[in-house]
């Protein structure tokens, strides 16, 4: 490394600055953030006050403003901690002789457990219950599903959409995977496809489930004709990015009864406008992409450990495990 100094973008609490000073003795470690900080906090870094820090920073650990990259000419790598990293891959943001690599493996448990709640919500109408408390109705609202009754399609089949898929396998599911590539099957899943499968899975599905990074892809992947050939009665999940569903289209399908019922951690767009007609439509449940971040303690634990392990690696020669292909926007197999 031609400069030892690491910047983190998010907070780090004083035991674990210590951790990451002790992987070597050389490395000089400068967090934006006093040592009191929540690691909750959604205030900024403190960018104006560590410029002389930034500017002769090799290494960027967190989420890195992409206007300081000309700010940074020590800079050889970047650890985001999020496992999305598109906008890093986007052709200009970094320099190409910069390294990329990101947090993915942090994020599935808190993830797929919100999947797990979202699909029991909205299976056993527990939305339109909880609207009913607000309106002090006493209605019944029909029929409910179980789990073991149902057909789940998993399209993206990385750290976070194969933790659902196994809990919905647990919980006495059909799970039927889909995935970019690839041919060995995991367990996780009873059938596995590749992607241009999909217009012939999702008639079958009783849920549809979205865990997919953001790339010229998957943008609008499912769109009014998708949505049309999708089960009736069936319902949508999204926790991936909000582009991958086209909004009008799905708030169609959920007016007009087709669709039971859609639950979004992200929309497009993002954050969703008070006036959007998705908000008052009773079967859309919404969540402002708080799936993820730090809310459960051990995804912030996680992404602490991960940049770690590659720390170490980096340090002593070895490849980081977690480097993103910019062509692709996925992490690359080793």
């Amino acid at each position: 490394m031609s400069s030892n100094t690491i910047v983190s973008f998010i907070p780090v609490e004083p035991e674990n600055r210590a951790r990451i000073r002790a992987i070597s003795p050389d490395l000089e470690f400068v967090c934006l953030y006093p040592e009191s900080a929540p690691i909750m906090t959604r205030e900024k870094p403190d960018v104006d006050g560590n410029t002389d820090a930034i500017r002769r920073a090799s290494v960027a650990f967190g989420v890195l403003p992409l206007e300081l990259v000309p700010e940074m000419p020590e800079l050889r790598w970047v650890h985001l901690s999020m496992a999305g990293a598109d906008r890093y891959c986007k052709k200009g943001a970094l320099p190409d002789d910069v390294l990329l690599s990101c947090s993915t493996g942090a994020f599935g448990q808190a993830i797929s457990e919100h999947m797990l709640a979202c699909t029991l919500e909205l299976i056993k109408k527990l939305e339109l219950y909880r609207d009913d408390m607000a309106k002090g109705e006493w209605s019944d609202h029909g029929f409910v599903r179980s789990p073991e009754d149902l057909t789940v399609l998993v399209i993206g089949l990385g750290d976070i959409g194969s933790r659902y898929a196994r809990l919905m396998k647990l919980m006495g599911s059909k799970v039927i995977g889909v995935r970019r590539s690839g041919a060995s099957m995991p367990d996780c899943v009873d059938e596995l496809y590749h992607q241009d499968a999909i217009d012939r899975l999702l008639p079958q599905a009783d849920v549809v489930a979205l865990a997919l990074p953001n790339t010229p892809e998957t943008i609008g992947l499912i769109d009014s004709h998708r949505l049309a050939i999708m089960k009736e009665g069936s319902i949508l999940l999204n926790v991936g990015r909000g582009n991958a569903v086209v909004t009008d289209d799905l708030c169609a399908a959920l007016e007009s009864g087709h669709l039971a019922g859609a639950a979004l951690d992200v929309t497009d767009p993002e954050p969703l406008p008070p006036s959007h007609r998705l908000w008052r439509i009773p079967t859309a449940v919404i969540t402002p992409h708080v799936s993820g971040f730090f809310h459960l303690r051990k995804t912030y634990d996680n992404i602490i450990d991960i940049f770690c392990a590659e720390l170490e690696r980096y340090v002593s020669g070895q490849p980081v495990v977690n480097t993103v292909d910019r062509s692709t926007g996925y992490r690359r197999t080793m």
